[in-house]
């Protein structure tokens, strides 16, 4: 799972926020996307710890595989990271912005760290997979 010692050699980084001078003139998107690079590295934050907290019941509440999909997107495999995602959640898009992470404050690194900072992670996946078509908008039909 990820890098063996990233979570020693990376810092946690997560998407910084539009000032609130801006978002007051807008109903838009407030967050600034982190690059692809940035996402992977934050990944590499993920340790293979022997019980993953973050997806058991203490966790993430819809069992999300977030070792497996931290690992392929340290490893550059968005593709395979959204349909990893979509295996437990069906609207990663939604929960990677409002969900209270849960899963942060499970994380192992935790006890004695930063957890990584795998709300931010989600969120990457997702809006990575609108920019390459894994997930379309169906809008409704008058």
């Amino acid at each position: 799972m990820g890098k063996v010692t990233g979570f020693l050699e990376i810092d946690r980084q997560v998407h910084k926020y539009q000032p609130a001078s801006d978002r007051i003139r807008h109903f838009r998107e407030f967050t600034l996307p982190m690059s692809d690079k940035e996402v992977e590295k934050q990944a590499a934050r993920c340790m293979d710890c022997g019980i993953p907290y973050c997806h058991g019941p203490t966790g993430c509440p819809v069992h999300n595989q977030i070792p497996d999909w931290n690992d392929l997107v340290y490893n550059g495999d968005w593709d395979n990271a959204i349909r990893n995602l979509h295996s437990t959640n069906n609207f990663p898009e939604f929960t990677g912005r409002i969900c209270p992470a849960p899963c942060e404050e499970a994380c192992t690194l935790n006890l004695e760290d930063i957890p990584v900072a795998i709300k931010t992670i989600e969120q990457a996946i997702a809006d990575k997979a609108y920019e390459t078509g894994h997930i379309r908008p169906y809008p409704p039909e008058k």
